[in-house]
């Protein structure tokens, strides 16, 4: 019997509900859900999220506050400023689990089969599947948002699929992805869970353009739908009555909100005022100086507002500052590491964020991902073929940000950035930072959005100043700060990654040489460096998690060497604050709480009547 026949005689038996997560013959492997490392923890037949509760109540309207401003409703080109918001409207091949790392679970994909060589993945759509229209969901649409996303798509977006070689439809509820890689799982994954399903024929009707930022209402397949969109100022949310995977398992008990109003602010603390006036219902508290201070207020005082601190393992990355590495004073690595030396981070943390906060010391912070100490064995061993190319240091001292203990700077740190800048061509002439040479002052534009961080950027401005350097922050529109970062039009930039694990072939997006010049590519740095592409290649291809943890703390390694960022800050619980209107399930997930990347909020909340009606009573 041929390959295929086997395959589709499995696929029958599974979906008649033998037990367990797969099943296997002739080498091919079909299940419900994939799992970039180890194997997906639930059974084929679980009835739900361990961190969802399936009895919570639908109903309600929940108001959330959303920063800054959008020009389009379409996520795929670069063209506009899209709304986070809109994971709501569609459905993905498969959803991530919250309670596990890396691993999905079938939602329009009823099943997934692969080959032992794990050359291709082809998904088993759902017959139900459809449209809010009511149209159904097939492999057309798959294989043509597939299209239109390698066209048309975001250069992070692409990064997902480019190892994907070609897309096969084999019937109208199946698809069949082929990929230029073997023996990994990661590209695998990657199609699995980043391939968001968008309607081909309504894209198609009346001449519409998926390449082309638009404010109309587009037909989804997702939970939401959207009603209302006041342009740049507010989106509204309505849960759909007929949603045709509510019941599966990976829904159970969550997107319980009748309706979700999105209201836009310029200004995060009008924001937060808006917050305490009772205009939003429900926060993610971001700001040390709000969560110490600000919440000294009647309403929480009376139980109004609750106040919750719940620990979670969210998908973040590096944040800092960013260098422009394109921008010559900049290209040079003394000059980056001596920048460094010039913030003081125990002085913000302690004046302007009341201690509560850890120094960013790593590209995947908190994670097992990120490097310690001196590398050693399977590290060690990635490492060792770059020797000649690293700082020596590299390889026998642990990496550490620059202590400072003091209000002040200290002065081995500030006469350590002397010498470094002495190095590079650049002295103190007149008690002003010039080039040796050709006289250039030493000038630093820092680019930064609202007014959140500017204290915190002034701090730093001033110990620049103290070095001579003529530094300047640029505080500009959510819209400017896009156009600029998209443009590379800045020397420092604040920024931060989102870091989904494990890693894998979105880092060539972020930190591969390939990228450095890519117009909307996610190298805003400008990285250029052989051995972070080598690395780079080391964690994709990796097939152990040991040999992915390792690969990925040598990479990590060698960029915190590079200096490319003064890091940040970050904190290892979720500040979350709320009126006393929702109930929400005594457990709670461990990853991306709160999807703070997307939507805004825990899809597992629900509107409490009892405890809404007696908030009305009391404002």
């Amino acid at each position: 019997m041929p390959r295929t026949a086997i395959a589709t005689v499995i696929a029958g038996l599974v979906l008649l509900g033998l037990p367990g997560a797969h099943a296997q013959d002739q080498g091919v492997t079909i299940s419900h859900a994939i799992a970039e490392i180890g194997e997906p923890a639930l059974p084929a037949d679980f009835p739900h999220f361990p961190y969802a509760d399936p009895a919570a109540s639908k109903g309600g309207t929940v108001t959330l506050g959303a920063f800054g401003r959008f020009d389009t409703l379409n996520p795929i080109p670069l063209a506009g400023d899209y709304i986070r918001s809109i994971d709501l409207l569609y459905d993905p091949l498969m959803v991530r689990s919250q309670a596990e790392e890396a691993t999905y679970y079938g939602l329009i994909a009823e099943t997934v089969e692969y080959p032992a060589d794990l050359s291709s993945i082809t998904f088993n759509l759902r017959p139900e599947a459809r449209w809010h229209d009511g149209e159904p969901l097939t492999a057309d649409d798959v294989a043509w948002t597939f299209e239109q996303m390698r066209t048309h798509g975001r250069p992070f977006l692409r990064s997902y699929f480019e190892n994907v070689t070609s897309v096969t439809i084999l019937g109208r509820h199946r698809v069949r992805f082929d990929v230029d890689t073997r023996d990994t799982m990661a590209t695998l994954v990657r199609v699995a869970s980043a391939l968001v399903v968008m309607p081909r024929h309504w894209w198609e009707a009346e001449g519409r353009d998926i390449s082309a930022a638009t404010l109309e209402p587009m037909l989804g397949s997702g939970p939401y739908r959207l009603v209302e969109v006041d342009a740049g100022r507010q989106v509204v949310w309505e849960r759909v009555e007929d949603y045709w995977a509510a019941d599966l398992p990976v829904n159970r008990g969550l997107f319980n909100f009748d309706r979700i109003e999105y209201d836009y602010y310029l200004d995060r603390d009008i924001m937060f005022e808006a917050f305490k006036a009772g205009e939003i219902d429900f926060r993610r508290e971001f700001t040390s100086r709000n969560w110490a201070t600000g919440y000294d207020i009647a309403s929480v005082d009376r139980g109004l507002i609750q106040r919750i601190e719940i620990p979670t393992t969210d998908f973040r990355g590096m944040q800092g500052f960013f260098l422009n590495t394109r921008n010559p004073r900049l290209s040079d690595i003394r000059v980056r590491q001596a920048l460094n030396h010039l913030f003081n981070f125990a002085f913000i943390n302690r004046t302007l964020m009341f201690g509560l906060y850890n120094q960013m010391d790593s590209y995947f912070p908190g994670t097992p991902y990120s490097a310690s100490g001196i590398p050693e064995g399977r590290e060690l061993a990635f490492l060792e073929p770059h020797r000649a190319d690293l700082p020596a240091a590299l390889f026998d001292q642990p990496f550490a940000m620059p202590a400072n203990d003091g209000m002040q700077l200290s002065r081995e740190n500030r006469r350590r950035a002397t010498a470094l800048f002495a190095e590079a061509g650049w002295t103190v002439q007149d008690g002003a930072l010039r080039h040796a040479e050709t006289g250039e002052p030493f000038t630093l534009e820092i680019l930064i959005v609202g007014s959140g961080i500017e204290p915190h950027t002034l701090a730093w401005v001033s110990d620049l100043e103290q070095a001579g350097i003529a530094a300047t922050v640029r505080s500009v529109d959510t819209a400017q700060y896009q156009r600029r970062f998209r443009e590379r039009d800045f020397e420092a930039i604040s920024f931060a990654y989102t870091f989904y694990p494990p890693p894998g072939p979105p880092l060539r997006d972020r930190f591969g040489s390939s990228a450095s010049e890519t117009v909307g590519s996610a190298n805003i740095i400008g990285i250029q460096d052989p051995v972070v592409d080598a690395l780079m290649e080391d964690v994709i291809a990796a097939q152990t998690g040991e040999d992915k943890q390792a690969a990925t703390s040598a990479l990590d390694r060698v960029l915190l060497w590079g200096h490319y960022v003064v890091p940040h800050w970050y904190n290892e619980v979720a500040w979350i604050s709320h009126w006393d209107r929702f109930g929400f399930p005594e457990t709670h997930p461990q990853y991306n709480l709160a999807f703070s990347a997307s939507i805004g909020f825990q899809p597992t909340w629900w509107v409490d009547p009892e405890r809404d009606a007696a908030l009305t009573a009391s404002r």
